[in-house]
């Protein structure tokens, strides 16, 4: 049995559904305290751990960083140090804001860090803590996340595509959108597959194409079949208490020679999404 951390999330969700995998919430491991996530790993004996959960309200981090680090660092830190004692892997999910955002070549695994918000710090250490503690984890950095679940920039398009008929959407950040059920499946490849010798256990996963996010909108429309205006704007015109990186394209070239897991087409899998909410089965 796979265990995962982060019931409710994106990713969670989406890992719920798949077989021989038992998903913990906040009644049954809460990530604030230690001793409740080492209860109940040993409770379950998992076969391997998936690390869904986080703190990724961005800018709420800001104000809040002393509870982001305790879930995206403290945590997956007891979760690593549990793995590493039972001899299981263990695959913790990131994301591209541990990089700076500077340039525009895709950021490979092994490129320095220099997170710009106290979010990507507190994923940083998290990465750290967890490859430190646990010889068979594995990161797996990805960027842009949506699903028919939570809160994230699809279905926040859907709703205002309800009562706009224009938008001012930021153009200079760009990145890799990627799917929920996508990132699930990229990590049970993981954790039933053999950790390479060679490998240096940090991954980089993300859709295909880049865009920026007035062309991701664009094409969020398009399939909804609603004529939204698009104002491209510059990040610098939409404030926002944490900076974002301007440059968010991933080389995921390491997770296709060593897993044979490819870039997904972001487009059929928004398809799907829009298909899901739409059927009102989420």
């Amino acid at each position: 049995m796979i265990l995962v951390f982060g019931k409710t999330g994106q990713v969670g969700r989406e890992l719920a559904q798949l077989p021989d995998v038992h998903c913990l919430g906040r009644e049954e491991a809460d990530l604030t305290d230690a001793a409740s996530i080492r209860d109940a790993i040993r409770k379950f004996s998992p076969a391997a751990i998936i690390n869904a959960a986080a703190y990724t309200a961005v800018d709420a981090a800001e104000t809040d960083g002393e509870l982001a680090h305790q879930i995206n660092a403290h945590a997956p830190k007891i979760m690593a140090q549990e793995a590493q004692s039972l001899n299981i892997p263990l695959v913790h999910i990131s994301t591209d804001y541990v990089f700076d955002g500077t340039g525009t070549t895709p950021w490979t695994p092994d490129d320095g860090t220099a997170p710009l918000n106290i979010y990507g710090q507190s994923k940083r250490d998290g990465e750290l803590a967890v490859l430190e503690a646990c010889d068979h984890a594995v990161v797996l950095r990805t960027s842009w996340v949506f699903s028919s679940h939570g809160q994230n920039f699809v279905k926040t398009m859907v709703r205002l595509a309800q009562s706009k008929s224009s938008l001012d959407i930021v153009s200079d950040q760009i990145g890799g959108p990627t799917s929920a059920r996508a990132i699930a499946y990229a990590c049970m490849r993981i954790v039933k597959s053999p950790l390479p010798s060679t490998s240096e256990r940090i991954y980089h996963f993300a859709g295909a194409p880049d865009v920026s996010w007035a062309e991701f909108a664009e094409e969020i429309f398009a399939q909804l079949g609603k004529e939204i205006a698009i104002t491209a704007i510059k990040s610098e015109d939409f404030p926002t208490a944490a900076q974002r990186p301007l440059n968010s394209r991933l080389d995921c070239s390491g997770i296709l020679a060593d897993f044979d897991v490819q870039r997904p087409h972001w487009k059929s899998d928004l398809k799907f999404t829009l298909d899901e909410l739409k059927a009102g089965t989420v």
